[in-house]
């Protein structure tokens, strides 16, 4: 897709915490429904005004609890069909053709139980749970803090955030509500309470404090979450961060495994656009600049004259696109978005999907040595089937060069067979292993679109522009690679 940012730490696998099968837990609250609550503010409890360093004035979190538990719904969904999980221990060892044979028609599937939890934010019962936790349930039922019980229907899901919007009793009824807070007011070491239904245990409340925030874990170009110590577990995904003014600042999304307690939210501030979105257009619109990026190595840095390595590299503009209006090119570096920096390839990823498309934007560039400013106008991002396009491959190869490459011409069929827009360039047929270009990352089938800013557009180009490189020289190739532009940097050596 894009370019991947920096993810949390090599061997940490990350758990999303909904689908624990343990929904019959949160079933064995009583015999019977009960009516729902008429309230059309948050409590009838004021929210303490309790410093957020420190309740030093109570020395205790009860306040806030009380505030923010009756805006808290246990969420018990049901799933049926499919294969996987739902397939009976006889289906998994004969298949479902010896079942056919046999017995006639498939059976339904055993239905697959799951439990998370989620917060009411408006009163006509709208509220926020992961994507995670609803998107493959037929039926949803959820369960407020005084026992009722509620059918839920799903109004918008986005995977990429892992967010989903729910409606309960087709907003027939009246319910305690949750304030969404400031996630951008939030500094590390502020004080924050957890709440949901972790392991069916419903209207559990863990605190701790915002350890982290921006981190990137991984999971998507997204990724700008809060990361706690307040204990979160399996069942309290979609579940409340909340601070100390009982204001929703995160919704809890995924743990560390192991149960180190680490956890990560979803910051308000994502969800509020996010959930407005999904309620008022059914689907998430995204800005698009247009750009293929990378992220900004030293020795690229180095390349390019830049002072250090924080930035990002536009590898390749598309034709038409906002960037490619506003003037950006092939070797820009990106150092500031709407007077955000841009240190990493997800700091612009980010700060771009979150802008609305048609919304004029100024982009801080440094170029030919400078920096410079442009105004660009974003673009809505197109459909991602349709960003899947262009080329793949990688064709014969002989004798390297003193590059350690072997590069061949682009003839008119391997364009066509690559999907190619164009026939310059020449293509890697061979890298020597253990050459500066392979260990700079140059693979067999990359194209070669320039060497040091000068264009490759035939095998004479590229003899020409190499004739003379010696030992110690640098170069910074730029490459296209399937469907997207990079620029590597490394020093020629013996040949």
């Amino acid at each position: 897709m894009l370019v991947k940012g920096r993810t949390f730490a090599v061997g940490l696998t990350l758990a999303l915490i909904g689908g624990a099968a343990v929904g019959a837990l949160a079933t064995t609250r009583g015999p019977g429904a009960r009516a729902p609550l008429a309230q059309a503010t948050p409590s009838t409890l004021e929210a303490p005004v309790i410093p957020v360093q420190m309740p030093l004035s109570t020395g205790t979190f009860a306040k806030v609890a009380e505030v923010i538990k009756p805006a808290v719904i246990n969420i018990n969904t049901v799933s049926r069909g499919g294969t996987g999980p739902g397939r009976t221990p006889f289906e998994e060892f004969f298949g479902e053709e010896f079942f056919r044979r046999f017995f006639g028609d498939v059976p339904e599937r055993i239905p697959q139980r799951s439990l998370g939890s989620g917060v009411i934010i408006d009163p006509s019962g709208v509220a926020l749970t992961n994507a995670h936790v609803v998107e493959k349930a037929t039926e949803i039922e959820v369960i407020t803090l005084d026992g009722s019980k509620h059918k839920a229907k799903v109004i918008g899901i986005d995977k990429k955030t892992d967010l989903a919007v729910l409606k309960l009793d087709d907003g027939k009824g009246k319910f305690p509500y949750a304030r969404l807070g400031d996630s951008d007011r939030m500094q590390v070491g502020d004080w924050v309470i957890a709440v949901g239904s972790p392991f069916g245990l419903q209207s559990t409340v863990t605190a701790g404090i915002i350890s982290a925030k921006a981190r990137q874990i991984g999971q998507g170009p997204f990724d700008d979450f809060l990361q706690t110590d307040a204990a979160i577990n399996p069942g309290n995904s979609g579940g409340p961060l909340v601070n100390m003014q009982a204001e929703v600042v995160g919704i809890n999304t995924a743990i560390v495994a192991g149960g180190s307690g680490i956890g990560f939210a979803i910051p308000s501030n994502m969800a509020r656009k996010i959930h407005t979105e999904l309620q008022t257009k059914g689907r998430v619109t995204r800005g698009w600049l247009g750009v293929s990026i990378q992220p900004l190595t030293p020795e690229l840095a180095n390349s390019f004259g830049v002072k250090d390595s924080k930035g990002v590299l536009v590898s390749d503009v598309v034709p038409d696109s906002p960037a490619g209006k506003a003037g950006l090119k092939p070797g820009d570096i990106l150092l500031e978005f709407e007077g955000k920096k841009t240190e990493v390839p997800s700091d612009l990823q980010r700060a771009v999907g979150l802008a609305s498309p048609g919304q004029d934007s100024k982009v801080k560039v440094w170029r030919d040595g400078g920096e410079r400013t442009l105004a660009v106008k974003i673009g809505e991002a197109p459909d991602e089937r349709e960003a899947q396009q262009q080329r793949g491959g990688g064709p014969r190869g002989s004798a390297p060069t003193v590059l350690g490459l072997d590069v061949r011409p682009i003839t008119p069929e391997v364009a066509r067979q690559l999907n190619l827009r164009t026939s310059e360039g020449v293509i890697v047929a061979r890298v020597e292993e253990g050459s500066p270009a392979a260990e700079a990352g140059v693979q067999r089938g990359d194209v070669i679109r320039e060497i040091n800013r000068q264009k490759i557009r035939s095998p004479a180009d590229y003899e020409r522009i190499t004739r003379d490189a010696k030992e110690g020289d640098r170069l910074t190739v730029l490459l296209q690679r399937g469907p997207m532009s990079l620029y590597v940097a490394f020093t020629v050596g013996k040949g």
